[in-house]
């Protein structure tokens, strides 16, 4: 058969026209009959005044949550629906639709006699109820159910529904109708219209649809359930290779395509329903705010997530606590089992009655546009964004403020420094004695090994020397809006902290000494493209000195490179460079790690929500640090990072790493190493306010 060729609506110029000679007033009972055959679909609910019954109107259409890239990362809305124009598709994707669900679509006025006639004569000589329903009927009866309920099996409703449909005939072109029919419809699991069932299915856009998946697609709209290609391939490839065969008996595709197309299995992607909820809970909450109405759809939301490396921290975070779950001594429930087990059974090994939860963060360090954001290892399970609303002791990972405060009044980083016992009278009489995880004391060290070790009696006696108050005043500066308290426990991490603030408090390290405001929307658009909303970004705002933030995060460097967090290296090129802090609180039941790279940073926190002990022995070093480091690992790929460079007015001097006095011929070349001073700081230069910490512990 000849391939068709179409009018600019749409329409074969060389198919028969059929539907005016039945057009007679003969064929007026015909509804009274028809009432009683079966009807193509069912009414989506009953919206309340949807207008004239003939008029095709814009369906309520989802809000887009973008990627920083234009990918699509989530929706908001009532239902999920996006409109695509007809002439964007292939025209096989129409096509496929019409033949299966109307073949003399392009020839009848809104009813097709001819279709009726034949249902008609099934009924009575083979008692064969079918429907005969045109995609403008079915297009009129789901787009105003309010008006005409295909529920209502009476002559009337079919009436009503005829009549409305050669009304619409009447008003609008083929291409319109076909068009309004595809953005229509449901395809199930809240999809609606050709756009979304495309996404859902086959995880591309509409216009992306080969010839084999458009006719998949079009096999659902009678049974969206049944015919479902995801839970039933089967049956979707029988009905599908049906609707192919009518493409190709009614000219709209060759019989060697339809063949071919038959051939191919039926693969499907099956989209999750949003790539990122966290990220869209959020967006949907700052829009709202602002007054944008996103969920009642048609907006734009154009975020700073990148949507790979959020797929990738998912990834992470969810992978790494199922293999934590699996550790010696852990006390938890192993949530990736309890799909296979009895909640009893899980209850009965776990310590915890709980499911170990995380979140991870990754922003840019020099604009606060989060990249990739995870607030718990499954949003189905608990949508709870621990990310954004927990708050938890963020433990030895709050040194690097305590240290930056002491480097701004004069500590140099190679100035020796005792970790030993201590005995600290608080104001309520009680005596403070920090310990360390080792249960030993190392005694004199140099600042630098003091952090690299993270000595907790050392980060203590520095912030009592420099004042709480200070340190607390420099980690507000850098961003951190979480109320600390002003004892010597909170130099060790022991009030609490939403974690992203607390990740975005340490991008004044990685950039600068500047502080930075998490961003999550660049802008919103309206349907129309107009852009309805900008968030306002704040004046950079000074943290820190750029010397000391230098030589903070350059100490850092050492944490990972042989310190708690050497199990970044082990899965982070050495081609990319990365510093950053471990963290654990008291118990083991809060694991941190928080660092940075020249272009991201990167914190992740693991714990129970109610909290609980880990494991023993549990550490930010051995469980949050190797999530971290396959987040840095995926956003890099085979890149490699930038390099940090010195800011003016810091000098390097050669050490010697035992002790931390300028080497000489005598020094190994393993001890070896460049030490960062703040000018006037270096050796030769007075440093006698620090002279306390080489005379032993502070006593009180």
């Amino acid at each position: 058969m000849p391939f068709p060729v179409y009018n600019s609506s749409m329409r074969p110029l060389n198919a028969r026209h059929e539907s005016s000679r039945l057009r007679t007033a003969g064929w007026t009972w015909v509804p009274l009959v028809l009432a009683a055959l079966p009807l193509g679909m069912a009414a989506q609910g009953a919206p309340a005044a949807t207008g004239e019954a003939w008029q095709i109107i814009t369906p309520m259409q989802a809000s887009l949550v973008l990627g920083r890239d234009g990918a699509l990362i989530g929706e908001l809305g009532k239902e999920r629906r996006v409109n695509v124009a007809l002439r964007s598709l292939p025209k096989y994707v129409g096509h496929a639709f019409v033949a299966v669900e109307d073949k003399r679509f392009y020839q009848h006025d809104g009813v097709d006699l001819v279709g009726v006639a034949g249902a008609i004569k099934d009924a009575v000589t083979k008692g064969n109820l079918r429907g005969a329903s045109t995609i403008t009927q079915l297009l009129v009866g789901n787009m105003h159910p309010d008006l005409i309920d295909r529920r209502d099996l009476s002559p009337g409703r079919k009436l009503r529904e005829q009549q409305a449909a050669r009304e619409m005939e009447r008003h609008y072109n083929k291409e319109q109708i076909l068009e309004a029919f595809l953005n229509q419809i449901s395809f199930g699991r809240g999809a609606y219209g050709i756009e979304m069932a495309a996404r859902q299915f086959f995880d591309k856009g509409a216009a992306d649809l080969t010839l084999a998946e458009a006719a998949s697609l079009a096999s659902m709209p009678k049974s969206p359930v049944q015919y479902d290609p995801a839970r039933y391939p089967d049956r979707n490839r029988t009905r599908r290779n049906t609707v192919l065969a009518l493409m190709a008996e009614q000219g709209y595709i060759s019989a060697a395509q339809s063949a071919a197309a038959q051939r191919e299995p039926v693969r499907t992607v099956t989209a999750t329903r949003s790539p990122a909820p966290w990220i869209v809970d959020v967006v949907r909450v700052q829009a709202e705010r602002a007054g944008i109405p996103v969920m009642q759809g048609g907006y734009r939301i154009h975020t700073t997530i990148d949507a790979a490396l959020q797929r990738a921290t998912q990834q992470a975070l969810s992978g790494g606590l199922d293999e934590i779950e699996t550790r010696p001594g852990f006390r938890g429930q192993r949530c990736a089992r309890l799909a296979g087990d009895t909640a009893a059974t899980a209850a009965k090994r776990a310590k915890v009655d709980a499911c170990l939860e995380g979140a991870a963060i990754v922003l840019d360090p020099t604009t606060g546009d989060v990249r990739a954001l995870v607030g718990g290892r499954d949003y189905a399970r608990s949508s709870f964004n621990r990310a954004v609303d927990g708050n938890r002791q963020p433990g030895s990972s709050f040194k690097a403020f305590v240290y930056a405060q002491s480097i701004a009044q004069g500590l140099a980083a190679n100035a020796m420094v005792a970790d030993t016992a201590l005995r600290i009278r608080l104001d309520n009489g009680q005596t403070y004695s920090p310990d360390n995880a080792d249960n030993a004391f190392l005694g004199a060290l140099t600042v630098r090994e003091a952090l690299t070790k993270s000595r907790n009696p050392v980060a203590v006696q520095l912030a009592l020397a420099v004042g709480m108050d200070s340190v607390i005043a420099l980690a507000r500066r850098a961003g951190l809006r979480s109320p600390i308290s002003p004892y010597p426990s909170s130099a060790l991490g022991a009030s609490v902290v939403q974690p992203l603030d607390f990740v975005a408090a340490y991008a004044a390290f990685d950039n600068g000494g500047v502080a930075v405001e998490p961003r999550f929307v660049q802008r919103i658009e309206d349907r129309t493209g107009r852009t309805v909303f900008t968030p306002q970004v704040p004046p950079a705002r000074p943290a820190m000195d750029p010397r000391i933030a230098f030589i903070v995060r350059d100490m850092m460097q050492d944490v990972v490179a042989r310190g708690t967090a050497t199990a970044i290296r082990t899965i982070v090129p050495a081609r990319i460079a990365v510093a950053g802090k471990t963290g654990t609180t008291n118990d083991n039941t809060d694991v941190w790690f928080v660092g940075m790279t020249p272009e991201l940073v990167t914190g992740v926190w693991l714990g129970f929500d109610k909290p609980a002990t880990i494991s023993p022995g549990a550490a930010g070093g051995t469980l949050a640090a190797p999530i971290a480091g396959r987040i840095i690992a995926a956003a890099y790929g085979n890149r490699a990072s930038g390099v940090w460079t010195p800011p003016p007015g810091v000098v390097p001097v050669e050490l010697d790493r035992a002790s931390g006095q300028p080497s000489d011929a005598k020094t190994p070349s393993e001890r070896r190493y460049v030490e960062w001073f703040m000018a006037g700081t270096e050796p030769g230069a007075p440093v006698w306010p620090w002279s306390l910490f080489r005379l032993g512990p502070i006593g009180y």
